[in-house]
C-alpha cells in the first residue's frame, strides 16, 4: 500500500511539474459545507471565501482565505493552493496547505488558536474558466499543544477568475 501511495504521488508530481500552467488567473472561491462531519456532536455549516492569487510556480497558488461556521468558529488562513491538472484546462486536482487563526466560538475546541489545514480538491473548469468543485479538508494543530482532536470539512465551491467575473 505505501509503494502504491508513494508512485501515485510521483505521477501526481510529475505530471504537474512538467504542465504549462495556461491559466494564470487569480481566483475568488466562495464555499459551503459541512464542517466537523466525522464527529456527529460536533458538526455544523461552514461558509468561508478564499483568494486565490496567480500561480507563482508549477500551478502553486498563495492563497489567503477566511470561514466561520454556524456554531460561530472562525479561521482565517494562508497558505497554497497546488493546481494539477489532470485534464488541461478543464479538470484539476488541487491539494493544499494553509495555517492560520482559529477561534472557536461555540464550536469545537481544537486545541488552540494555531491551527493548520490540509486537503484536498477536484475541479471541472468551464470553458469560460470559472470552477466548481468538492473539497475534503482537515484541520488540526498538529499537536503543538495538549489537546488536538481535529476536524474534517466536506465543502462544495465555485472559483470565479478575476477579471472574468461577469462572463459566463
Amino acid at each position: 500500500m505505501k509503494k502504491s501511495g508513494f508512485i501515485a504521488l510521483a505521477l501526481l508530481a510529475g505530471t504537474a511539474l512538467n504542465a504549462t500552467t495556461a491559466n494564470a488567473n487569480d481566483y475568488l472561491t466562495g464555499y459551503i459545507g459541512w464542517h466537523d462531519f466525522i464527529d456527529d456532536e460536533a458538526e455544523s455549516t461552514e461558509l468561508g471565501v478564499e483568494y486565490r492569487f496567480h500561480p507563482l510556480a508549477y500551478g502553486f497558488r498563495p492563497t489567503l482565505g477566511f470561514n466561520v461556521t454556524t456554531e460561530g468558529s472562525m479561521y482565517g488562513y494562508g497558505g497554497f493552493n497546488w493546481d494539477v491538472p489532470v485534464i488541461d484546462n478543464q479538470l484539476y486536482v488541487i491539494p493544499n496547505f494553509m495555517v492560520g487563526l482559529y477561534g472557536e466560538g461555540d464550536g469545537k475546541d481544537l486545541g488552540g488558536a494555531i491551527e493548520f489545514r490540509s486537503g484536498l480538491e477536484v475541479a471541472y473548469q468551464m470553458p469560460n474558466e470559472h470552477r466548481i468543485g468538492i473539497a475534503i479538508n482537515h484541520i488540526s494543530n498538529a499537536s503543538i499543544y495538549d489537546k488536538n482532536p481535529g476536524a474534517e470539512t466536506l465543502l462544495v465551491n465555485y472559483s470565479m477568475p478575476i477579471g472574468r467575473m461577469f462572463q459566463y
